[in-house]
């Protein structure tokens, strides 16, 4: 694969990544042990690369190198694993509420060759747990506390859809500037800033490049939605996010939102699917779905609005190629996520839904109408490195029924990676033209359709 970027279903292991990341960076902007002996490239580098292996070797996946170290045992070039190996120890003592196993990690580090930005950048991710070794309390926006509010764009806006974008890696700037050689009036991220959307990812991975290369001084809209790898901070750095990307009338306001065109033909409605997936054992068990609350306000949005309506996610509300669903009581498997379906059905009572969004698989999956959605689109193909040895049009068994693809829009690769791509909506009156395109990395348009 062309990059090391790799990330984990798991929140403990993402929050573990986040760790280690910054404290990678921290100490590459210092003169360590290890630079002026010219042992590794970069501190950087060499923690990431031991942070993933120790990550692969929690969930099953083979090593990369040799296993764990004591510290008699070490050369100079080995610390960055003794370091990293602590890091997941002290994370471990948190998620169980164990001080006194946290404690002992300390002194660990205070009696080894380990830089002293490990065990403070960790004591700073203690707030993540909570007091208690709790997860923190979300600051989730209650739909109370924003009203009615919708967000106008122009009649005919052109829209950037692209999702599982937030790496900070070289693939995800070279969608980003790809996606402004189009122009777009909006942006909007269907989710997920890694590796756990911390306020410093948040920040470097999402807002500064967004800043630098898409902005360029200027004001456009730029959204993004809750995913699950933005909440295993407990969404700190999301809500920092929210506030700091627009100011009003074209503010966020909370972790859903109302797009709406000021001819009133369209509106989108972003929903946040994101808030209740904590579970690192896959969607099947994890279930997500939207508070009532958010439900009822989407409801309120659909029902006022007499135009056409393309509904936003994260999370999936069906798919060939992932667990969604549980056990029927046949004992097949459902494509269906129950509660989202619930959600769709409660939302298509009351207003014409042409098209839903979502992310969280890394493919492209452009559906054949199903559960009486006539287009479901996933588009999480936006920069985390797939290999084609992971077949992601391979179907899962089972299941009782399952959508189908429109022929002749799967991506492509290159090299040994699946390709990345996003999809660019163009409201024109009553009809909305929607491209999908991967780079090559020439830009490609894969498919077309208006609605």
């Amino acid at each position: 694969m062309p990059n090391d970027f790799e990330t984990f279903r798991d929140p403990l292991l993402s929050v573990f990544q986040s760790a280690v990341e910054e404290i990678g960076q921290k100490l590459d902007s210092s003169t360590t042990k290890l630079q002026r002996a010219g042992v590794v490239r970069s501190a950087f580098s060499q923690v990431r690369e031991d942070a993933r292996n120790i990550a692969r070797q929690e969930v099953g996946l083979p090593q990369l190198d040799q296993g764990g170290m004591r510290p008699r045992d070490l050369k100079l070039r080995q610390v960055p694993r003794l370091c990293t190996e602590l890091a997941l120890r002290y994370l471990k003592a948190l998620a169980r509420k164990s001080d006194d196993a946290r404690q002992q990690v300390a002194s660990e580090y205070i009696g080894s060759p380990c830089d002293s930005a490990w065990l403070a950048t960790l004591e700073e991710y203690h707030r993540y747990f909570g007091p208690n070794g709790d997860r923190a309390t979300i600051p989730y926006v209650r739909a109370a506390d924003i009203g009615d509010k919708v967000i106008p764009i122009d009649a005919n806006a052109r829209i950037a859809l692209f999702a599982d974008w937030g790496t900070g890696a070289r693939p995800a700037l070279d969608i980003l500037k790809d996606i402004a050689s189009h122009s777009p009036d909006v942006l909007i991220h269907l989710g997920d800033i890694y590796y756990s959307g911390t306020p410093h990812e948040c920040r470097e991975n999402f807002l500064t490049p967004i800043d630098r290369v898409f902005r360029k001084g200027g004001n456009q809209a730029v959204y993004t939605l809750s995913g699950n790898h933005d909440m295993y901070c407990g969404g700190v750095g999301l809500y920092e996010l929210i506030r700091d990307l627009n100011v009003a009338p074209r503010d966020q306001g909370a972790s859903f939102f109302c797009l709406r065109s000021t001819d009133e033909k369209w509106q989108f409605l972003a929903m946040d699917t994101g808030l209740h997936d904590y579970s690192p054992y896959g969607m099947a068990d994890a279930l997500t779905r939207i508070e009532d609350d958010e439900l009822a306000w989407h409801v309120r949005r659909i029902s006022e609005f007499e135009g056409k309506t393309i509904l936003l996610s994260h999370h999936q509300l069906f798919s060939s190629f992932s667990t969604v669903g549980p056990e029927t009581v046949l004992g097949k498997r459902s494509a269906l996520n129950p509660n989202l379906l619930k959600a769709f059905r409660a939302l298509a009572d009351k207003g014409k839904i042409v098209a839903w969004f979502w992310g969280h698989e890394h493919s492209l999956s452009i559906y054949q109408p199903f559960a009486g959605l006539e287009r479901g689109r996933c588009i999480g193909h936006g920069a985390i490195p797939v290999s084609t040895i992971d077949d992601i049009y391979r179907g899962v068994d089972g299941f009782d029924e399952a959508p189908q693809l429109i022929p002749n829009t799967r991506l492509g690769s290159t090299g040994d990676v699946w390709n990345h791509g996003y999809t660019i909506l163009s409201l024109q009156g009553d009809s909305c033209q929607a491209a999908y395109y991967e780079l090559t990395p020439t830009q490609r348009k894969i498919f077309e359709e208006r609605f």
